[in-house]
């Protein structure tokens, strides 16, 4: 006996007695007979069937006719359509028939048909549901993207205001002569960790709209002298710990412009000279170079410190991944080396590191020149 579950099928024709026949061969199916065209389309909204047997002989308006309109019904997309007949059956097909059968075909052939059909409008069903899951998943993953995007604007808008302001004041206490030296060391530190708390919040934020695709570029047509100027701001973006340092610049003269967002260059190289800092001693070295590539410009951040171990690399450049070897107890989330991949490949750039353990690491980011005619365009303002 049929089931409320159990699948469809209409029998369109005005002989009753052909849905009689179907009865037995196809016990657990439900089986409904379908006068003419014009029922049809009515019974097809109420209970959309799973497989519609068309006879050709069918009076009345021709199915071919009613076919294509009901093949446009979004609630008819799984139903299969198996036109029956020895007339007509051509146009059967044009109109978007899925099979064609002879009405003197035995019954155990036309029941074998109906089978396969009612097998593929059972795919079609399943394809729709997993598909649903899917785009609730779907749903459900943008939604929550939305939430912890708008958790990190919220926060680190929130976070930068006050904790510029105790940078401030902790500067003009550091600068206070007043102030006991012992103490004075103790102020440097918490204005230390108070910048790189500042950096840890911006990175946060940026990564979040590069992924996003939310970062817009503010091009520029950089030669070195404003290479050799970008570096010095990001060295004074880091703070006084590089005084501890031996800082090393070489900018190569006469570089053949590149096509760069000065403000996010400069974030970058902050970012890998604190790197740099991090995993290198009082009176350690690191050197920053900028030299032409073939069809690029590369900048180098290069420091003598204890290196990072070979298992490391691959997935430096992740966010909440980090060197588990550092010199240093400050916890790190990543985010600052995430942020420099994906800004200087938001360039059309590449990045990557070399390392060997005791002898330091090079951090190398190569970067597009400018676009053919961008140069041009530039000569013309400066004339």
């Amino acid at each position: 006996m049929p089931t409320a579950d159990s699948p469809t099928v209409f029998v369109v024709s005005a002989d009753p007695a052909r849905t009689a026949t179907l009865v037995h061969a196809l016990p657990q199916v439900t089986l409904i007979p379908v006068a003419d065209a014009e029922t049809l389309l009515r019974e097809a909204h109420v209970t959309p069937p799973d497989v519609a047997l068309l006879y050709t002989d069918t009076p009345g308006v021709p199915l071919w006719q009613v076919l294509p309109m009901l093949r446009q019904r979004a609630e008819l997309a799984g139903t299969r359509w198996l036109a029956v007949g020895t007339q007509g059956l051509g146009e059967m097909l044009g109109a978007g028939a899925d099979a064609l059968i002879s009405d003197t075909t035995p019954t155990a052939a036309l029941v074998l048909q109906v089978r396969t059909l009612l097998g593929r409008s059972q795919q079609h069903r399943d394809t729709q549901a997993r598909i649903a899951a899917l785009q609730r998943r779907m749903d459900t993953w943008e939604h929550e993207e939305r939430v912890r995007d708008q958790l990190v604007h919220m926060l680190v808008h929130d976070l930068k205001n006050p904790i510029a302001a105790v940078m401030g004041l902790l500067e003009i206490v550091y600068e206070d002569d007043r102030v006991p030296e012992d103490n004075r060391e103790l102020i440097k530190v918490a204005r230390d960790e108070t910048q790189h708390l500042l950096h840890l919040a911006v990175n946060m934020l940026d990564v979040r709209k590069i992924q996003a695709g939310k970062m817009n570029l503010k091009r520029e047509l950089v030669f070195s002298p404003m290479f050799a100027e970008v570096i010095e701001l990001a060295r004074g973006d880091v703070g006084s710990g590089l005084r501890d340092r031996h800082i090393r610049v070489e900018v190569e003269q006469d570089l053949s412009p590149a096509s760069v967002d000065p403000e996010i260059l400069r974030r970058v190289l902050a970012n890998l000279i604190s790197n740099a800092m991090k995993h290198t001693t009082t009176g350690g070295v690191i050197a920053l170079l900028v030299r032409s590539v073939p069809d690029g410009v590369q900048l180098l951040v290069r420091d003598d410190g204890e290196g990072i171990p070979a298992e490391d690399i691959p997935n430096l450049f992740a966010a909440f991944e980090q060197s588990r070897l550092t010199l240093h107890g400050r916890f790190d989330t990543g985010m600052g080396l995430a942020f420099c991949k994906l800004a200087i490949e938001e360039h059309g750039g590449t990045i990557w590191v070399e390392s060997e353990r005791g002898k330091g690491a090079t951090f190398y980011c190569t970067l597009p020149l400018a676009a053919e005619g961008e140069d041009d365009d530039f000569v013309e303002l400066v004339n």
